[in-house]
């Protein structure tokens, strides 16, 4: 089976969850994949080694300013006419499925050419009826139209009786994390926002990642770092605690790890503000609506969440795509929720809930 994979590359949550799948096709000699992002610049990637000769076009994203999608600049920056082009040239031929993270490009092209394609990306979890907050007509019609594709698979934390998958976290906890410090990835927020917000705190060491740090940087107790896979991936291991925005990904790898979550949603983005709805319900997290060093120092004192075990080999996955029974996703949804396994607390919480 020859597999065209489209993700969108604006958020590094998508790529994360793309890692994770490409790292298990690597090891199949039946399936060949070639991966797709768009919606960042080609320099702005990092750690790619995994996807082999990928590729790279402009596709569609947005702009943030101040912890806030900035629709006017958004609209400014869309390179409609380039988008569409692509779109148009794009070549599916030889190519037996396209697999799609809510990438734009290779779903129409997909659509365009016939080519059976299947949806695995959190957005498509909004598909179906699961906790939403914030959600316009706009955004309604942005999640069917942005990157429609034949069949949808959700990814989320708890499948709601509907056709969506657990997350695949690779990490597990280790027995003895240092939890000396708090990480701190706001990507959307100006850095000396972070900082202001910080300064006070200073009985407390913050590892503070960020797209616009290009190296290390001692500030007393923050320490400022580039993006990079692996040393934030230590530094989520070994870390107290994590203050994000609300993307899905970096939530299911800090739930798997026990650790404790102040998410800050990114304002005008309605998938962001559904997840902290969610956690919030699961007493799994705590908001942060805006930079506030009073409710940081209140975070501080929470206890640790329950870790949550999610199936760490998307094999199962795999299998079921190369069989080619796409319409039969609920052996696939329950095999792989079997792998699940929550905290007495969040398990009692589901319950009371009746989701």
């Amino acid at each position: 089976m020859k597999i065209l994979y489209g993700v969108q590359g604006t958020g590094n949550g998508h790529i994360a969850r793309a890692r994770v799948m490409a790292a298990a096709l690597a090891k199949r000699d039946d399936v060949s994949v070639d991966f797709v992002f768009t919606g960042r610049d080609p320099e702005k990637y990092f750690d790619m080694d995994v996807f082999g000769n990928y590729r790279t076009l402009a596709g569609l994203s947005f702009v943030t300013r101040h912890g806030k999608i900035d629709e006017w600049r958004t609209l400014k920056n869309a390179n409609i006419r380039q988008c569409f082009r692509d779109i148009k040239q794009f070549d599916t031929v030889g190519y037996d499925l396209l697999i799609n993270d809510f990438e734009p490009i290779t779903a129409w092209a997909a659509k365009r050419s016939k080519l059976p394609s299947i949806s695995i990306s959190h957005q498509a979890a909004f598909s179906f009826p699961v906790p939403k907050a914030g959600d316009t007509v706009t955004d309604r019609l942005l999640m069917k139209y942005f990157a429609p594709t034949d069949i949808q698979l959700g990814v989320h934390w708890f499948h709601f009786n509907q056709p969506i998958l657990p997350p695949f976290v690779a990490d597990k906890p280790l027995a003895s994390p240092a939890k000396q410090h708090v990480l701190v990835y706001l990507p959307f927020e100006e850095i000396n926002d972070i900082q202001q917000m910080l300064e006070p705190l200073s009985d407390q060491q913050f590892m503070c990642f960020h797209p616009g740090i290009s190296a290390p940087l001692d500030c007393g107790h923050i320490h400022w770092q580039p993006t990079s896979k692996l040393t934030f991936q230590t530094a989520l291991q070994h870390c107290a605690g994590v203050i994000a925005n609300g993307g899905f990904e970096l939530s299911s790898e800090a739930l798997q790890l026990g650790k404790k979550l102040l998410i800050k949603p990114l304002h005008g983005q309605f998938e962001q503000l559904s997840n902290v709805l969610t956690l919030n319900q699961l007493d799994l997290c705590q908001t942060l609506f805006q930079l506030d060093t009073d409710v940081v120092e209140e975070w501080l004192d929470a206890p640790e969440n329950e870790p949550i075990t999610f199936p760490d080999d998307p094999s199962l996955l795999i299998d079921w795509l190369v069989m080619g029974n796409w319409q039969d996703t609920k052996s696939l949804c329950d095999a792989l929720w079997r792998q699940v396994t929550y905290g007495n607390k969040t398990r009692e919480k589901l319950l009371s809930l009746a989701f």
